[in-house]
């Protein structure tokens, strides 16, 4: 119990040395395992069931002293220089319950914050950035904010040339003794620590230092340079370019050195700067042609007679290429909200297609996809490509060839060619793609991706229809013009925002937002040209009708981790596309569908929906231009490589425009929510380290597509496990 709203609970915790055994909805889950064990037994499976348990916290007196003593130094840390901590343990039944009291009066305050600097230069830079210091008067005292100080000056400093600076030289003194609960904090940094030539240690001020030369290696073998040592480096050339020395045997750079010169935030001249040295090294890995980067400095030679009150230091950059050409053949499983497959891809790249870091890759395609949507005629779909790609590591836009553009985003063009050969139960389709984009990063967690030119060609032959699905596209003005030929030429935008941390467990957040719009230009070039529609209205581009349309949508994620076996994911998604103009449906390319393994997983993949229609059985790809749906997951560890979920899915898909083949389909604001599904269930995760497959069980609650009495299945009717209940297989998580 705490009597103070400075200090959480969630705070105390790492500080207490016995915890309870884990539990999993209540139970003492990973005990159980444990104990079904023979203490007395080591071989399979005795030892294995103590490997995946817990054994049992046997309370520990001496831990329970320990545990005090941390959360009462911790709470110091905190300003609560008084506060007591008791313990109390009550046993009964052979179970002992352990409490904490932590009484604290309120924390001691920081009066006054006094400098003392020894060095001159350090205590200007000092004065300089005060505004920057995470020291405020008035604020309670805490141990970790003078460790964030430290950290942070330090760089500061060895960002302006203290190449030998270390925070060992940054101390803080406190003064308690003033009363009324404030503290006096003396903020300390001493002089820099030599042995002079009498080995007596003395303290002068901290030097700073410049970069006198850079010298770069573009091509280093860290083998052949540890083979042959100075023998190795003395038989290099050595090519002075814009100031920058290049050490290398090839005649012929294999990067040009312009590219890594724009990469480098280090100039010959300038003071060191750790910052810059970071950023340089991130910068050059981002090219994706170096297996290695290795940056480091030593002291110059500088002639003995040099007045200089400088010091000067050498720059070294070796640089490791990636193999530059590379064939692959991958085999990979697939999967498409829950329809499982496989892939054979051929791969060829070059990493440095024209001595510029160009990515080149080219790859050939051929996949399998089984379907698993029951009493429909859906059971496999087949595809043959061909996809052609060009990354280049800037922009290809003359106003923004600036080498300062390029440091801060580190951005990328690409140019892709596609062509696909589809093949379906029903219907057979060619689609040839061509894209020009860009791609850049804003700081740590949000990346940009904008798409100016997007080209789609898609076919679908009359004769490859199959007559029966012909029939139900012709009977529904909105799948007539779904299913059709059509040219989409437009762009898009996607903005990326993704603060999780692989290497720390802790809550993040995930949020992508896409937005793109077709014909638009294509439209307004055919009305100033004067050109005419065809008998249904529509302009066509060489006998090719064109898609009008604007679509966005935004799926944010929140991941609460609740401890190390358990967490909680929520999930909304909103998406929106509207056909005008020159279209009365988006093309089917650029619908949404529900249900399947990454959806509303009670419903197989395209069998809901749009609204409170109720398809046929016979073709189950419904499709739709809004769709909107939450998710909730609970993820738990069980053992081995198993995890389990609990899951609740809601949503559902609407089209835009009213179709009378479709009835109940259009979104209505205020009338949609009647027509939200639901569902609910449970899952098994296979955790193989390099993939995770996964099998949830889907349970449907509210169905709109009942159309007599409660759309709650269990207030209408009895449960039917064929059509109430979906099994999905799945690769990865759902979100």
């Amino acid at each position: 119990m705490i009597n103070e709203e400075g200090v959480k609970k969630s705070d105390l915790l790492p500080y207490i040395k016995q915890t309870p055994n884990k539990r999993i909805f209540g139970t003492r889950f990973y005990l159980g395992l444990y104990n079904l064990s023979n203490i007395n037994k080591q071989k399979w499976p005795h030892n294995w069931l103590r490997n995946i348990g817990e054994e049992p916290v046997v309370f520990d007196s001496y831990a329970s002293i320990k545990s005090k003593d941390q959360i009462k130094s911790y709470v110091a840390s905190k300003g609560y220089f008084d506060g007591q901590v008791i313990d109390t343990t009550f046993t009964t039944n052979g179970k002992t319950d352990v409490f904490y009291n932590i009484n604290l009066l309120p924390a001691y305050t920081i009066r006054n914050l006094h400098y003392e600097i020894a060095d001159s230069n350090i205590q200007n830079l000092c004065y300089f950035d005060s505004v920057n210091c995470l020291i405020e008067r008035g604020k309670p005292y805490d141990v970790d904010l003078l460790q964030a100080e430290r950290s942070r000056f330090e760089r500061y400093i060895r960002d302006h040339g203290f190449y030998g600076f270390s925070g060992e030289y940054i101390s803080f003194n406190v003064d308690s003794t003033i009363g009324n609960r404030q503290v006096d904090i003396y903020y300390i940094v001493k002089d820099f620590t030599k042995i002079d030539d009498f080995n007596r240690i003395t303290l002068v001020p901290h030097s700073m230092y410049r970069v006198k030369n850079v010298y770069i290696y573009p091509d280093f073998i860290p083998k052949n340079a540890l083979e042959g040592g100075e023998a190795y480096l003395n038989s290099m050339d050595t090519i002075n370019y814009r100031g920058y020395n290049f050490i290398t045997s090839n005649e012929n750079p294999e990067i040009k050195y312009d590219l890594i010169i724009q990469s480098l935030y280090l100039k010959p001249g300038s003071y060191f700067n750790v910052t810059n040295t970071e950023q340089s090294k991130t910068h050059l890995l981002t090219l994706k042609a170096y297996r290695l980067v290795n940056i480091f400095y030593n002291d110059y030679n500088r002639p003995q007679n040099s007045q200089s009150p400088e010091l000067l230091i050498d720059c070294n950059i070796q640089l490791t290429l990636l193999s530059q050409q590379s064939f692959k053949i991958e085999l990979e499983g697939t999967n498409s909200a829950g329809n499982l497959g496989g892939a054979l891809n051929l791969i060829y790249q070059h990493k440095n297609l024209f001595h510029g870091a160009e990515l080149f890759s080219m790859k050939l395609k051929g996949a399998y996809e089984a379907l698993s949507q029951q009493n429909s005629k859906l059971r496999s779909t087949q595809e043959y490509g061909v996809e052609t790609s060009l990354r280049l590591p800037k922009f290809l836009i003359p106003f923004l060839e600036k080498e300062g553009f390029i440091k801060k985003y580190n951005p990328s063009t690409t140019l892709l060619a596609a062509y696909n050969y589809q093949t379906m139960p029903f219907y057979t389709r060619t689609m040839a793609t061509a894209t020009f984009g860009y791609n850049w990063r804003a700081g740590d967690y949000q990346e940009h991706i904008i798409n100016p030119l997007q080209l789609n060609i898609v076919k679908l032959p009359p004769e490859s229809i199959d007559p029966t699905f012909a029939a139900r596209i012709d009977s529904s003005s909105y799948l007539a013009y779904s299913y059709k030929d059509v040219m989409i030429l437009g762009g898009n935008y996607s903005y990326i925002f993704n603060n999780q941390k692989i290497q720390k467990s802790r809550d993040y957040w995930f949020l992508r937002i896409n937005a793109e719009a077709s014909g638009n230009i294509l439209a307004l070039a055919e009305k100033l040209v004067g050109a005419k529609t065809d008998s249904t209205g529509s302009y066509n581009i060489l006998g090719q009708p064109f898609a009008q349309y604007v679509r966005a949508d935004f799926d944010l994620r929140y991941n609460f981790i609740i401890n190390d076996v358990s967490s909680v994911v929520y999930r909304g998604f909103l998406g929106i596309g509207i056909p005008y103009g020159n279209s009365r449906a988006i093309p089917f390319e650029k619908q949404y569908f529900g249900g399947g393994a990454n959806g509303i997983r009670a419903w197989q993949v395209r069998s809901l929906g749009p609204g409170s229609y109720k398809p046929d059985s016979t073709f189950l790809n419904q499709t739709a231009d809004i769709k909107l749906e939450a998710n909730a997951e609970y993820r738990f560890k069980l053992f081995w490589i198993l995890e389990g979920a609990l899951f609740l899915d809601a949503g559902n898909i609407w089209t835009y425009n009213d179709d009378p083949a479709q009835s109940g389909s259009k979104f209505i604001l205020n009338k949609f929510y009647k027509d939200i599904a639901v569902g609910t269930g449970t899952g098994l995760r296979f955790d193989f380290k390099f993939v995770i497959g996964r099998v949830d069980l889907g349970m449907k609650l509210r169905d709109p597509a009942i159309t007599d009495g409660s759309k709650w299945i269990i207030m209408n009717r009895p449960y039917n496990f064929k059509n109430d209940f979906t099994m999905v297989v799945g690769i990865g998580y759902p979100f």
